[in-house]
């Protein structure tokens, strides 16, 4: 492709886009860093395709610890994961059909390291088999939550441990509670309720996971204006689909990246949002994504042209710059 511009095609897709080939087939294509899906259950559905679809790495928000340690030995694509969700005694997700008793733990404040149900034990419990990140369940919408002071103990414990916290937050309030405990990323963008003062602090100090296409009417509309706000003032915002909830596919999801289009993110915004590595600190090393054929023409054929994405080893690719 002598005649693709690498300097468009960076100003386009981003500082890391570039012209190559594949030394194995010949096809000329773009490279971009390995896309990443930042919110998933690998309890609900098979990851193992998702490469093929151009996802070379996961992150897991709510699964059973001992089986995603396990499976964080796969190749591909790369696993990073929170274990079991820390939850209020019966609160959110316990009772559901989708959620084992395995996947959640129940605490609550106060108790040394070692204490059944205390906030030490759990976190520990989940840093023991990997964990890089702690997740609490704030849904005050279906049912009890930890107070204020369980929520501050769990994010003091996994910050002292050297892990970042990530929220569920749903129903009154918990947005701020979740903000106002230093909680260091929401699992979903706010799509019950997000007061419009929290979002500079927010903005500052979160990072906030798509999630917008499982919701519909008004939760869908205020998601996108909420995500739209967090990312004009700045905020970290990456993809994610909370696969296994329903019907998704397992590459690259076009409805989320349309989602995210209708929140701002356009171009080399929106490759940014799925090349970001977090909650670590680096993208899989040895891997690419890659997309066959010409650079899309301009930001409204970005997305659309992402679902042609492929996981492909580095070795395989020789830069045409």
């Amino acid at each position: 492709m002598s005649s693709v511009d690498p300097f468009a095609v960076r100003d386009l897709l981003g500082p890391d886009a570039a012209v190559c080939r594949r030394a194995v087939t010949g096809e000329h294509g773009i490279a971009l860093p390995p896309l990443h899906n930042h919110h998933v259950h690998t309890h609900l559905v098979d990851v193992a395709d998702m490469p093929a679809g151009g996802i070379a790495a996961v992150v897991d928000l709510g699964g059973d610890p001992v089986v995603l340690a396990r499976q964080s030995a796969r190749a591909l694509p790369r696993l990073a994961y929170a274990g079991a969700f820390l939850t209020a005694p019966g609160g959110y997700p316990s009772g559901r059909v989708w959620a084992p008793d395995t996947i959640l733990r129940e605490v609550v404040g106060g108790g040394a390291v070692g204490t059944a149900g205390g906030v030490a034990t759990a976190v520990d419990e989940q840093i023991s088999f990997g964990a890089s990140l702690i997740k609490v369940a704030l849904n005050a919408a279906t049912g009890p939550v930890p107070n204020p002071e369980t929520i501050a103990e769990i994010v003091a414990v996994a910050h002292d441990r050297g892990l970042p916290v990530v929220a569920h937050v749903e129903g009154d309030d918990m947005t701020a509670v979740a903000v106002r405990a230093g909680a260091d990323a929401l699992a979903h963008v706010p799509f019950t309720e997000m007061p419009a003062e929290l979002i500079p602090d927010a903005a500052q100090h979160q990072v906030w996971i798509s999630t917008l296409r499982i919701h519909e009417g008004v939760d869908r509309e205020r998601a996108i204006a909420n995500a739209a706000a967090f990312a004009a003032a700045g905020g970290r915002l990456v993809y994610g689909t909370d696969l296994g909830n329903g019907d998704q596919p397992l590459g690259v999801d076009l409805a989320e990246l349309r989602a995210l289009e209708e929140a701002g993110l356009r171009g080399a915004a929106l490759v940014a949002a799925l090349t970001d590595p977090w909650p670590l600190a680096a993208a899989p090393a040895g891997v690419a994504t890659y997309v066959a054929g010409p650079p899309p023409a301009g930001p409204d054929e970005v997305a659309e042209w992402l679902t042609g994405a492929v996981v492909v080893p580095t070795e395989e690719l020789v830069h045409d710059e």
